[in-house]
């Protein structure tokens, strides 16, 4: 009896965890993606081209890496829950005061705040989550986490089909403050790590160590993550602008393919997610890859409404399956002593390394067009992931427990 009660405790807590990195990452994920749909919105209210706008998503991304390795820092020094609560209140308030924001610079200035908190959100709220679930779990588990960045974009498509029409492009960024409220799940719902408590670091400066002494496996970690982001930002962010100058698609419309897209993300993580567990890490992500690359003639030049769709729905299946086998995969692969920031600085630094993909491929499409553009350069890119994945390594059902 004693035994059950102990069981079904943990698997109560592993829930909470799970829960609260899954909400955690959508409602960052929504606060990113709302501007994704205001491109020209927003360049009409201040007075400036899109470009600058798409200027601000790279702020947004160029930044992540330093509340990757301030939260991290944190959390592998006093534990996974206050740094995430703190982080959930940082960037749902700087997400609300940008819907103040006077002017351009203003905006600018606080799109790169916003991307300290987000980049400091995931690897908290992974390691967190990896940490709690159970191992024959962890791979569903990974996918149903990193769902959150897809369903999070749904969000936000949604915002802009009835937010904007209405009550204009403020409010939906009001919106976004409301994951404060997470910090009030996390606080009560959420224990903290046992498998922190076991293997904390006792000064910042062993964590730090522990990361510098794996060095060579951080760096394939960085370079892994930089592919990984031409994958995802490389097939989403541009989207809904490429959907309205190629397909000339409504916005409403635009709104509801993007919908679909995520709902395929949704079911690529979970499917593949699982299968890294039965197939392992490596071998569930390359599979991944493959649907994406095969999909990528449809994808991209798919002909009428119903073939945009389909496409839209499979490319996303392949790439947030590959995306789903992340967060155990990293988890896995790292130092107890440094889980709360190695993934998650190795996470974020991929996306420094890669933050310019928007401006990259905005302008090739000016020199080959939308197609040739998105679809060659996801092309190279998914070659080279599934390089990187074959020759490299993985510590499929690590045990995070007295390491």
């Amino acid at each position: 009896m004693a035994n059950f009660s102990s069981d079904k405790t943990a698997g109560t807590a592993s829930h909470h965890a799970v829960l609260a990195g899954f909400l955690g990452w959508t409602l960052d994920a929504f606060d990113f993606f709302v501007v994704i749909f205001l491109f020209d919105t927003l360049a009409h209210q201040f007075g400036v081209t899109k470009k600058d706008i798409v200027l601000t998503t790279w702020a947004t991304l160029a930044m992540r890496p330093f509340g990757a390795l301030l939260f991290g820092l944190l959390a592998d020094r006093y534990g996974r829950r206050v740094p995430l609560m703190a982080n959930v209140v940082y960037f749902s308030v700087i997400e609300l005061l940008c819907g103040f924001a006077p002017n351009f610079t203003t905006f600018l200035i606080l799109r790169a705040l916003f991307g300290i908190g987000m980049g400091g959100e995931w690897g908290v709220g992974a390691s967190l989550a990896m940490e709690a679930a159970p191992k024959r779990l962890r791979g569903i588990l990974s996918g149903l986490l990193q769902s959150g960045y897809p369903i999070g974009n749904l969000l936000a498509a949604l915002a802009a089909k009835t937010i904007l029409p209405h009550w204009g492009w403020r409010p939906v960024f009001w919106v976004g403050a409301l994951p404060a409220l997470l910090a009030l799940y996390i606080r009560t719902k959420v224990p903290e790590s046992t498998a922190w408590k076991e293997n904390r670091a006792e000064t910042t400066g062993q964590v730090l160590r522990t990361v510098g002494r794996d060095w060579k496996l951080f760096s394939y970690l960085v370079v892994l993550m930089t592919f990984m982001m031409f994958l995802s930002h490389g097939t989403q962010d541009l989207y809904p602008d490429f959907l309205k100058e190629v397909h000339k698609i409504s916005d409403s419309v635009r709104a509801n393919i993007v919908i679909v897209a995520n709902l395929g993300a949704v079911v690529g993580a979970v499917i593949f997610g699982q299968l890294s567990q039965i197939a392992g890490r490596r071998k569930g992500m390359v599979a991944a890859l493959l649907l994406a690359l095969c999909v990528i003639p449809l994808w991209a030049y798919g002909k009428g409404l119903p073939l945009v769709v389909v496409g839209a729905f499979l490319m996303q299946a392949g790439v947030q399956g590959a995306w789903g086998v992340i967060p155990v995969h990293l988890n896995e692969l790292s130092a107890a002593a440094a889980r709360g920031l190695m993934p998650g600085l190795a996470y974020q630094l991929g996306i420094l390394i890669a933050s310019p993909t928007n401006l990259i491929q905005y302008a090739l499409h000016g020199h080959f067009g939308y197609q040739k553009a998105l679809a060659g350069f996801e092309v190279c890119t998914i070659l080279v992931l599934s390089l990187l994945l074959w020759r490299g390594i993985e510590a499929h059902n690590k045990n995070f427990h007295h390491e």
